[in-house]
């Protein structure tokens, strides 16, 4: 929902966001309907490869790798310089753990809520996991702990069934990397919660005014943040976050897995649920990952992955990049 309900505004500044659109956030891709980006496609492909592979985590890389092959080999309408570049390395022969690409992008991230919610009850799994996704096509400290930082928070919602409270949540994100970056990005999120900072505030105060970069220890921060500052209310930390423009499909890819994981699907708002208009990954396909995977979380055997029909996504793709790409076009004029 977040990945759909951003994705018109990506790359927009605040202020153009505020001109272009009046009203209420909705899905407006389309029509009035939304679509998916790489965000939750690649979601999608962790959750195949986890149905595949749970107990094995070279064999869930490799997998992984695999879809990835076939992913961008659909001409996907989107997909980051450095998973790209980690995509040809696959087919050129690069063994899965060696594709990676030196990067600090937000690729891991938007991918590892699933691993979170998966593996919540097991810390060497999860990080094991997260790490062999994280390195498939990103290959820097920065990609990793964003990745991490995404899992953790997902667990530790599930492990206390609703959002876990403000203190728990800056301590685990201060063990996940000693780099003083990283600790200086815990210490401002803690610093903007303290005194109480709109997420716009927040936003201004890490220098980006005119919207959140794609770079990992912006967008993760920044999801974190309306997280943590707008608890179990989906609406208003989606908004929140979305208004700061920028990588806005990214952020609320993640954002929407964050809260989406202590309020559950009847926590989104029902008009955005409606609106969205996919095939063959449809609403309906997700939910019978999701199905399978809670089935083989309770029976401790893997399952096969959910099939769709994968020339339809070639098609779909097509179409998809048709709009982007409309899009694209209408922004060469007012409002600025």
């Amino acid at each position: 929902m977040g990945d759909a309900l951003g994705l018109p505004a990506e790359n927009l500044s605040p202020t153009r966001i505020r001109k272009r659109w009046k009203g209420e956030w909705r899905m407006r891709l389309l029509f009035r309907q939304g679509m998916i980006s790489d965000d939750t496609e690649h979601t999608l492909m962790v959750a195949q490869a986890l149905l595949a592979h749970s107990a094995d985590v070279k064999a869930f890389q490799r997998s992984l790798a695999w879809k990835f092959r076939w992913w961008f080999a659909g001409l996907p309408g989107g997909v980051g310089l450095a998973t790209a570049k980690a995509c040809l390395r696959l087919w050129l022969g690069f063994p899965a753990e060696k594709a990676a690409v030196n990067s600090a992008g937000s690729g891991p991230a938007m991918r590892s809520a699933v691993i979170g919610t998966y593996f919540a009850n097991n810390a060497a799994k999860r990080r094991e996991f997260v790490l062999a996704s994280s390195r498939l096509t990103h290959r820097g400290w920065q990609a990793e702990t964003a990745a991490l930082a995404v899992a953790e928070c997902v667990a530790l919602t599930i492990r206390c069934n609703s959002q876990p409270q403000t203190s728990e949540v800056l301590s685990m994100l201060r063990t996940l990397s000693r780099e003083a970056e990283w600790q200086s990005v815990v210490a401002r999120i803690e610093a903007g919660l303290l005194g109480q900072s709109s997420v716009a505030e927040f936003v201004r105060n890490l220098g980006l005014e005119c919207g959140v970069t794609g770079y990992s220890l912006h967008v993760v921060p920044v999801a974190i943040y309306s997280w943590l500052r707008h608890p179990n209310n989906f609406r208003t930390s989606l908004v929140a976050a979305l208004d700061c423009g920028g990588d806005t499909d990214t952020v609320g890819a993640i954002l929407g897995a964050m809260v989406g994981a202590s309020v559950g699907t009847n926590g989104i708002p029902a008009e955005w649920r409606d609106t969205i208009c996919e095939w063959p990954r449809s609403v309906s396909f997700m939910e019978r990952v999701a199905a399978s995977l809670a089935d083989q979380a309770t029976s401790k055997k893997d399952l096969t992955p959910v099939r769709c029909f994968w020339p339809a996504v070639v098609v779909r793709n097509v179409l998809f990049l048709t709009v982007v790409l409309t899009h694209g076009f209408r922004r060469l004029f007012p409002p600025y």
